[in-house]
Formats: C-alpha cells, structure tokens, sequence
C-alpha cells in the first residue's frame, strides 16, 4: 500500500500502513532546525550545523513517535551485514554514548526501545512481528544488499526471538529509484554472484551503462526470507528525483545530511 504522509511538530514525515500497530517513521529532510547546506531535518551526527541543531531535530522526530532521544539506539553503518541485537544497555547509543559497535542493521526485543538507521539514496528496511514484538532496522545499500543483509535480519529475528517470517511486517523507505541509479558493471556484478538469474528482473543496461532497481533487490531477499508478499509495503519514492523533500548523496555529494528510518519496540 502507499506510504502515509504526516505533518507534525513541524516536520514532514512518512508511514507505512503495514507497520500501523507499531510506532515507527521515516524522516524527510523537513521541519528541522539545521542551516543551509544541512537545511532543514539533518539527522547526521557530527556534521557542521552543530550539535545543538542535531540535538534539536531529534527531539522534533522523537516526539512524532511518542519515545524520549534517550532511548534512541542509532546503527554505525559501514556498508557490511552485521546486525547488531540491541539491549537496554544500548539506549542513547549515537546520541548521547559512543557506539562501541559497527552495524548497518539493528535489532530488539526491548520495550521502548527506538532502533534507528540512515540514508541518503540507499535503501531502508523496518520490521516488525506483531506476535513476539521484536523490531529490527536495516541500512541497506548496493553492498549490504548485495550481501544479503535484509535476509539475514529477519534470519536474525527468528533466531533469537522465534519470529515466524511469514508473521513480519516489513516497509522498505525511500531510496534512489532505477530511474536514476546509474552504475558501472560492478554493481550488477555483485547482486549476480549473490542472486543469480533471479537478479536479472532488477538490471536494465542502457548503453554502456547499467540501471538498478535497489528498492526491488531488497524485496527479493524479504521475499526469500519467507515474508509474505502482503506483508511488504514500499514507498516508490526515489530520493535522487525529489531532493527538495529527501537528502540524495547522488545529489548532493557530502554537503548533506541523512534522513532516518525508525522504528519502537511496542512497550
């Protein structure tokens, strides 16, 4: 189903209608506090529109899910498979604590417990099972999806919290559409070797340039996973098209921020 748009606290924001019983979100580059080149919703720790505007924009966000910044956990990403299981111990993580992890996926079965990861064209995955509550999100670029990182999530939340696959509920979010992901062979390359055949409905090669469906890719491995095809929605909304509304790297280079995908572990 098409994502909801919502306009809160000032910001602009999306849903997935298939995620509906559990408080999640994913961010534009809206409503915030941050000045010009970062204007106006950067979530990006450490970037030069200073701590107090980062600061600032997540409490915004955080209240349109109804969690205080404190029990934020944010991923590390460096564009790798690890899924790193959160805990209470981790609240705060990114924000207000160093990370003492590298992880581009995140996952939990704490009460209250917010999981966030980011982007700037590569694609978001949230999960949710209604039946055990575990949450998980996944920072998945060209190479996490390559390596399968939504696979091995939803692998990871039926290993540790007995989640029945075809039970979860998965959103992916914005990202750089086909239309505008222009690479060399290496990228197709990498989803063949890790696909096969079954990679070829996402490659289109025009001239001497290829054209990949990443938001796609991603939902072949939920699929293969076991998720239910009705149980994943997809936001069709190319970040690379709209860099008025979203932070697109392919855009805009490293005079950016991210936006987020986030997601709360129902209490």
């Amino acid at each position: 189903m098409p994502f909801e748009t919502h306009r809160q606290n000032g910001l602009i924001w999306l849903s997935a209608p298939v995620l509906s019983s559990v408080r999640h979100g994913f961010s534009t580059r809206l409503g915030g506090v941050s000045p010009a080149p970062w204007d106006s919703l950067n979530l990006r720790p450490g970037m030069g529109d200073g701590r107090e505007a980062m600061l600032e924009n997540y409490r915004r966000f955080c209240a349109c899910l109804g969690v205080e910044p404190e029990q934020t956990v944010l991923s590390r990403q460096v564009h790798e498979t690890t899924v790193h299981i959160c805990t209470a111990s981790d609240a705060g993580k990114g924000l207000f604590r160093d990370r003492d992890y590298s992880a581009d996926a995140l996952v939990t079965n704490e009460p209250g417990l917010a999981l966030f990861v980011f982007s700037a064209d590569c694609g978001t995955v949230l999960l949710h099972d209604p039946k055990t509550g575990a949450v998980g999100a996944v920072h998945a670029g060209w190479r996490g999806c390559a390596g399968g990182i939504a696979e091995k999530t939803v692998r990871e939340l039926k290993r540790l919290y007995r989640a029945n696959p075809a039970d979860v509920r998965a959103a992916l979010g914005p990202c750089i559409g086909q239309c505008c992901f222009e690479t060399d062979a290496d990228v197709p390359d990498a989803m063949r070797a890790a696909l096969g055949n079954a990679a070829e409905p996402y490659l289109e090669r025009r001239g001497p340039k290829w054209y990949v469906d990443l938001e796609g890719l991603n939902r072949h491995w939920l699929l293969r996973a076991g998720i239910l095809p009705e149980h994943i929605d997809a936001a069709g909304l190319c970040t690379a098209c709209h860099p008025d509304r979203f932070w697109s790297h392919r855009k805009m280079g490293e005079a950016r921020g991210v936006q987020c995908a986030a997601i709360v572990r129902p209490s």
